[in-house]
């Protein structure tokens, strides 16, 4: 027999791949295929499953806490609502103007904390003409809640313009005798945050859902005539609430000169709220700054969730330019149908 030929006895040799790239031939090889698509599956399902999961043991403890009679965030938990607060559905608002001291007197310019533009004029009696028209109001509708509305916007003091001011109807006696242990006026309070004009309104109808719970389908504002325009025309028309579900009660200082002071809010408020319908650029954000100097910010987010997305609403150029208007749904959009009637 002959013998094999030399070259047999040379076999080829394989080469040895990496782990890493054995891995990834098995995965991606033609035969294979199937094997890549079930360990993506079975990723995804483990992945699905804990995200439910979570999401089920979350929801679980929010309808377990609920069910203890605590709805919504644990801060509210705190809150207790009387029943006569359902059949309130009028929200009378007084835009603060300063911090009344809380000497014996209000009378005298001495007994405020006035901007030096605020002196003169008799200012001080306007504001006190604003907070006696405005009992008057609630006192003679049963289903409206008084809301006196401003910051803590001066450094010297440290309260704030609306618990100055519901302290002096307080002690002016322009409520009725209040019940033993019960507040001085039960449908009385303060909004305790706004900065501005639009923030008083804004934050006044998010104070009322936090003292109601619901929200209101009537708005009254009293404070000065020379801004009528300004609430009625802008701040109104940035919130969408309805024209005929809104009236604004006017009262100017007696010894003014209407046309500067007609002049001084157009300058200063009209056309700037016309070109920043909320607030939130340039001149007028940097006024809110400086009223602010305690650094205090609201609570609306937890106690009126449904005003979230108006409450950041900031439109800029994305948007279609700084006065364009909130869009989205809005509580009281159901007043609309009412317009007409």
């Amino acid at each position: 027999m002959l013998p094999s030929p030399a070259v047999a006895k040379y076999k080829r040799k394989r080469l040895v791949a990496s782990p890493r790239k054995r891995i990834v031939e098995t995965l991606t090889t033609r035969s294979r295929i199937t094997n890549l698509g079930v360990y993506l599956l079975v990723g995804l399902c483990a992945v699905s499953l804990l995200l439910n999961l979570r999401y089920w043991t979350f929801h679980q403890s929010v309808h377990q806490y609920s069910n203890r009679g605590h709805p919504g965030p644990l801060s509210l938990a705190t809150t207790k609502r009387p029943s006569t607060r359902k059949g309130l559905n009028h929200l009378i608002i007084v835009p603060c103007h300063s911090i009344w001291k809380g000497t014996s007197s209000w009378s005298d310019e001495k007994d405020w904390i006035l901007e030096s533009y605020q002196k003169g004029a008799g200012r001080v009696h306007a504001f006190y003409e604003h907070i006696t028209q405005s009992v008057e109001i609630a006192q003679k509708d049963p289903h409206s809640l008084l809301v006196f509305s401003g910051g803590q916007t001066r450094p010297r003091s440290t309260t704030t313009e609306a618990e100055s001011y519901l302290r002096l109807a307080q002690s002016a006696g322009l409520f009725p005798e209040p019940k033993p242990d019960s507040l001085p006026f039960e449908r009385a309070t303060t909004e305790n945050y706004a900065l501005d004009s639009y923030q008083n309104l804004l934050f006044s109808i998010a104070r009322f859902r936090e003292f109601t719970g619901h929200f209101p389908s009537l708005v009254t504002v009293v404070g000065y005539e020379f801004k009528r325009p300004r609430f009625t025309e802008l701040h109104r028309e940035a919130l969408r609430w309805p024209i005929n579900k809104f009236t604004y009660v006017g009262v100017d200082p007696e010894h003014v000169d209407s046309s500067i002071v007609i002049q001084g809010e157009k300058q200063n408020g009209y056309i700037p709220y016309t070109l920043d319908k909320y607030g939130c650029h340039s001149m007028l954000l940097t006024k809110r700054r400086q009223r602010n100097p305690y650094s205090r910010f609201h609570p609306y987010y937890t106690s009126a969730p449904e005003l979230a997305p108006l409450l950041d609403w900031c439109p800029g150029a994305a948007q279609g330019g700084e006065a364009t208007l909130f869009e989205e749904n809005l509580p009281w959009d159901h007043l609309k149908i009412l317009r007409d009637s």
